[in-house]
């Protein structure tokens, strides 16, 4: 039995000296911080701070920081391709780090059909119009792989879906959201010591 506690993880194992490839996905610059789309990106950036890390600039379009937590080894990884290109970084990394394709892999987005700050942890599953998962899934060849989904809310409209998650956060949510990214980084390190499916049956009922 293998990281995320199913034995087809065997084979990443025996090719990386690393046990996670986390993934938080959002867009590069300024403008887009704080958004509702970058809060992956917040949850890779509070485990590296958890660890004593920081993310830096690597080779392969995204910033890296590579990290104990506890008895584990995980690499993170914020993508500085925009979202609907994220796919060209994971690949890049998951060569560049010996991983067995998709195995090790956990991605943490937004999710527009979860309420806001709600933390749900899936293993495969439909895309729901994500432009970064989509990505992912093109270059991995896959959609199989952990996401740690952190709700932000439906749009007033369903065709303002763009503005909904580039737009700067109202205050009350912000806080919320805050609340959601130190959940998030907790599910990730429950991954890691637990596996998927024991760390799914404490975050999903909650």
């Amino acid at each position: 039995m293998g990281l995320l506690g199913r034995s087809g993880d065997s084979a990443r194992s025996q090719t990386s000296v690393f046990d996670a490839l986390v993934v938080g996905l959002g867009n590069p610059g300024s403008p887009y911080a704080r958004t509702r789309h970058n809060v992956g990106q917040e949850v890779v950036v509070e485990l590296a701070r958890r660890a004593g890390e920081s993310l830096k600039a690597g080779r392969d379009k995204a910033l890296v920081a590579e990290i104990r937590l506890g008895a584990k080894r995980a690499v993170l990884a914020f993508p500085t391709t925009f979202m609907n290109e994220s796919g060209l970084a994971v690949r890049k990394l998951v060569k560049r780090y010996g991983f067995a394709g998709h195995e090790g892999l956990i991605v943490v987005q937004d999710e527009l059909d979860l309420e806001p700050g709600t933390v749900r942890l899936k293993v495969g599953g439909g895309l729901g119009g994500h432009n970064g998962l989509r990505s992912i899934t093109d270059h991995m060849g896959t959609q199989d792989y952990v996401r740690v989904r952190i709700g932000v809310g439906k749009p007033p409209h369903k065709d303002r879906g763009a503005d909904h998650v580039l737009r700067k956060v109202p205050a009350a949510e912000r806080q919320v959201l805050d609340v959601a990214v130190n959940v998030a980084a907790d599910a990730v390190e429950s991954i890691l010591d637990i596996g998927i499916d024991a760390a799914m049956n404490v975050f999903n009922s909650r």
